[in-house]
């Protein structure tokens, strides 16, 4: 018996005739991935006055698998800037190294200038555009947090396709249909941030972190959070656990399984 893979589901020559292996193609064209494996899920971030706090869990789902927990999503970029991945986390850990040898680069020049978290953003669009042109894109949805040029809250989102979009409050993945609406109830304009204290946007992400461990099944119960102010710079903390979790609404939920309304 013929195991190789390309017998796999082949109908058996002595009974059907030999099989037509053109349709196997080895020598076919170019392919790119079309399809993250192991992708970490969302990221939220919210202006406050005077910062940008951001957050995602330390969850790589291989799948449907919750396989990898302790993956660090969140990233920072010289000491105003942190950029938060979801998506394709090999595409993730790219962009990492790519902004590493940026850094770098920064470093050792002689220009005298820092990339503030405006120009970064800036950066990451353009590279997310290039390979989007090329039909190969990174499979990833950045946010970009931290302080602009003139030291101002800065906070916006950058997609596969070289998509940009700025907003008081911004999320990711299952984030964009469940922390979103609770996100915007906080700040839902430019001028509203100006009223949001750190501990509010703290706690509002907090929240938020927990609505999503409730309700997407590619999230976990540990995170990473940071918060970056003018004063303090970057302050991260990567193995935060959710609080005073609850799952008493549970038993209101009527009208599917074995539950009867």
């Amino acid at each position: 018996m013929n195991h190789l893979p390309q017998a796999w589901g082949r109908p058996r020559d002595d009974v059907y005739g030999q099989y037509n292996s053109s349709y196997l193609q080895p020598q076919g064209p170019r392919a790119h991935t079309s399809s993250p494996v192991v992708t970490g899920t969302s990221v939220l971030a919210a202006k406050f006055q005077g910062g940008v706090v951001i957050a995602a869990d330390n969850l790589a789902s291989y799948g449907s698998l919750a396989r990898f927990t302790d993956v660090k999503r969140l990233r920072i970029f010289n000491e105003r800037t942190v950029v938060g991945f979801g998506g394709d986390v090999s595409d993730m850990q790219y962009l990492d190294r790519l902004l590493l040898s940026l850094d770098i680069d920064e470093n050792y020049g002689s220009s005298g200038h820092d990339l503030n978290a405006r120009n970064l953003h800036t950066y990451l669009s353009k590279v997310m555009y290039k390979r989007r042109s090329d039909i190969n894109p990174l499979w990833n949805h950045i946010l970009v947090a931290g302080l602009d040029g003139a030291d101002q809250p800065f906070l916006s989102s950058v997609d596969l396709l070289g998509t940009t979009f700025s907003s008081p409050t911004l999320a990711t993945g299952f984030g964009a249909h469940l922390a979103q609406p609770l996100l915007r109830k906080l700040a839902d304009s430019e001028s509203a941030v100006q009223e949001v204290t750190r501990e509010q946007a703290v706690t509002a992400i907090k929240e938020c972190m927990k609505v999503l461990f409730y309700r997407d099944a590619r999230s976990l119960d540990k995170y990473s959070i940071a918060i970056i102010t003018k004063e303090a710079g970057v302050e991260l903390k990567e193995n935060e656990q959710l609080e005073n979790q609850s799952w008493a609404f549970a038993e209101m939920i009527k009208g599917y399984g074995t539950q009867t309304v």
